[in-house]
C-alpha cells in the first residue's frame, strides 16, 4: 500500500444527507429525468424522443425560426441543437436553409414530413402530460404553479 499522503477531509454523512434532501438542482436533473423517460416511452412507436419532439413543436412556426431562436427556447447551445437537428433531418422531419435576409444565418424549416409526425405525437404528449398533471395532483401538488416555479428558474 502506496502512501499518497494526507487523507483529505472529507464531506460529513449528515452534509450528504442534507444536500441530497434540499438541493434544487439534484431534484430537477431527477425529475427531468423521469419525465423524460415516461415521454421517451409514449413517443417510442413514432421512433421519436422527448426532445425530438420539443425540437420538432418549437420549429412548429408560422415563418421558419433562426437556430439561435430555437437553440434559445430549447435552452441548448447551437452545437448541440446542430446535434440534435441530424437525426430529424435524415428522416426528412427538418430542413436547415440559409437565411434570406442574412446569409451567414440558417432557418429551420418543419417539412410536411415533420407536421405529420408531429400531429402523430400531440396526442400522445396529451395523454401522458395529463397522466403527470394527475400524478402530481394526487401527490398535493400544484402542476400549475409548479411550471410557473420553472419558468422563473429558466
Amino acid at each position: 500500500m502506496s502512501n499518497l499522503g494526507p487523507k483529505p477531509a472529507g464531506v460529513s454523512r449528515e452534509t450528504t444527507l442534507h444536500v441530497r434532501d434540499h438541493c434544487l438542482c439534484l431534484a430537477t436533473r431527477q425529475a427531468a429525468r423521469a419525465i423524460s423517460r415516461r415521454f421517451d416511452e409514449a413517443f417510442r412507436p413514432l421512433k421519436l424522443t422527448s426532445g425530438q419532439f420539443s425540437l420538432l413543436m418549437s420549429l412548429n412556426r408560422p415563418e421558419p425560426p433562426t437556430m439561435g431562436s430555437v437553440a434559445a427556447l430549447l435552452a441548448m447551445d447551437r452545437t448541440t441543437l446542430t446535434a440534435n437537428l441530424k437525426p430529424l433531418e435524415r428522416r426528412g422531419f427538418v430542413e436547415t436553409r440559409i437565411d434570406a435576409a442574412d446569409r451567414r444565418g440558417r432557418r429551420l424549416l418543419l417539412t410536411a414530413a415533420g407536421r405529420k409526425a408531429l400531429r402523430a405525437a400531440v396526442p400522445l404528449w396529451q395523454r401522458t402530460h395529463a397522466d403527470v398533471d394527475r400524478l402530481l395532483a394526487a401527490a398535493g401538488a400544484d402542476p400549475d404553479a409548479l411550471r410557473r416555479s420553472l419558468r422563473v428558474l429558466a
